[in-house]
């Protein structure tokens, strides 16, 4: 193993993977022996030892064998299959699970709780939403990798984070209801984050590639909540022309469109067809079971479990952003609009 640069700048830093590189073995492989752990034959144990003192690796400040997982809000219904994720790869990888609630940062940062996370001192930390420059700042600043979970705002390009197929699913969603012979479609798209930008332009984008224009009288903005949801579905069903089919950014705002509909005597799907995100396991108890575009929420914070327990260990990340690929699961909300025959099987 090298232990210089190769350009003439000076030493570079022994990591673990360089470590592993040299020895011909595991990232894995070289953590049990720093850590003292059995699985590691004595030979493979002694050459490694030998390198860790050679090339004069120090190991980087101690962290606890746990991993944070930081929520904005528990209170949403997805909370659950983040944590079921989050759990299944940490009881493999023999690792704590810590959830903490940071809400709000106040405005001049004084009292952050990530400073509770500093002292902590976990192996990483997994953000739920959003972690604001200043507590990216001081994580990386103590040297603890962390991982953004399904991100609301545009990152640097050296943070790492995993979502989902955002742009695909709005445009699956709304192509859906378009091949079922809809033309009035509307959208109640979210807040100005990403991943909602990313569903509108989806909408905007199967529109536009059957030939049909966005009227934005059928585009409503607002929060991701089933009272939002009910608002905006009562103004566009009170629409001179009303929408045949609603897309919600999320199966909360589904929800309230539901509602909206059976306040305006419209029966689902033969009046009005309704598309939701996310997918929840809640969704397929509706009435009638809601279509919705299946986001993996569980699989998501599976794979953000893993990229943050790799940096924890000082393993190069193969891509530092993932995005996991959305499906749409069809179900009874969905059909042609009124009057229209239906496709034939």
């Amino acid at each position: 193993m090298a232990d210089t640069a190769g350009d003439g700048t000076g030493p570079r830093a022994v990591t673990i993977a360089s470590i592993a590189q040299s020895a011909g073995v595991s990232v894995p492989t070289v953590s049990k022996v720093l850590n003292g752990r059995s699985g590691v034959s004595p030979e493979t144990r002694a050459r490694i030892e030998g390198l860790i003192d050679q090339y004069g690796y120090r190991r980087p400040p101690h962290r606890s064998n746990v991993v944070e997982l930081v929520f904005r809000e528990l209170e949403t219904m997805w909370a659950v299959e983040i944590i079921r994720g989050v759990e299944r790869v940490a009881r493999r990888n023999r690792v704590g699970v810590v959830v903490s609630g940071y809400g709000r940062e106040d405005s001049d940062g004084a009292g952050s709780p990530v400073e509770d996370t500093v002292e902590r001192r976990p192996h990483a930390v997994l953000s739920v939403a959003r972690l604001s420059e200043r507590e990216r700042g001081q994580l990386t600043a103590s040297r603890i990798p962390f991982v953004v979970f399904d991100p609301v705002d545009e990152l640097p390009d050296d943070v790492a984070f995993v979502g989902a197929t955002n742009w695909r699913g709005g445009r699956s969603a709304t192509r859906h209801l378009i091949d079922l012979g809809h033309r009035r479609v509307a959208m109640i798209s979210g807040p100005d984050h990403a991943f909602c930008r990313a569903r509108q332009a989806g909408y905007t984008s199967a529109m536009a590639a059957a030939g049909l224009a966005v009227d934005p009288e059928l585009v409503v903005s607002t929060q991701l909540t089933r009272e939002a949801g009910c608002a905006a579905g009562r103004a566009l069903l009170a629409l001179a022309e009303r929408p045949t089919a609603i897309f919600a950014a999320n199966d909360m705002q589904a929800l309230g469109v539901y509602q909206a509909a059976r306040e305006a005597g419209l029966a689902i799907p033969a009046d009005l067809s309704v598309v939701g995100f996310d997918d929840l396991p809640v969704v397929a108890w509706m009435d009638p079971p809601l279509t919705s575009v299946h986001q993996p929420l569980a699989e998501m914070a599976a794979a953000a479990t893993e990229l943050a327990l790799a940096l924890g260990r000082g393993e190069p990340a193969p891509q530092l952003g993932m995005e996991i690929a959305t499906t749409l699961a069809v179900r009874a909300s969905t059909a042609p609009p009124p009057g229209a025959p239906r496709p034939s099987e």
